[in-house]
């Protein structure tokens, strides 16, 4: 599966999901920002984008609109929302 990329805002979460996917061997870089996320998903280097959906800024769903538009590498969308119409758009945009 290669690296995982984890983009979310809130640092002190990120370092915990990082830990845990550490321990199951993966590699994983966190960056904590929209814009950061979509550079670093379309640099190729990784096998799985976990994308947050709520971040200021660039939100979870333009970063995933833009990376759609360049790349299909796997993302998975991660938040805290249970809103029927972000889940829907972002399964329409090849989100899981």
């Amino acid at each position: 599966m290669g690296k995982v990329l984890l983009v979310d805002d809130d640092v002190e979460l990120s370092s915990m999901l990082r830990e845990y996917i550490l321990r199951e061997g993966f590699e994983v870089d966190a960056v904590h920002d929209g814009e950061a996320g979509v550079r670093a998903a379309l640099s190729g280097g990784y096998g799985i984008v976990v994308l947050d959906v709520m971040m200021p800024g660039m939100g979870g769903i333009e970063a995933l609109r833009r990376i759609r538009g360049q790349s299909q590498v796997p993302v998975l969308m991660l938040t805290a929302r249970g809103d029927d119409v972000d889940r829907i758009v972002g399964l329409e945009l090849g989100g899981g």
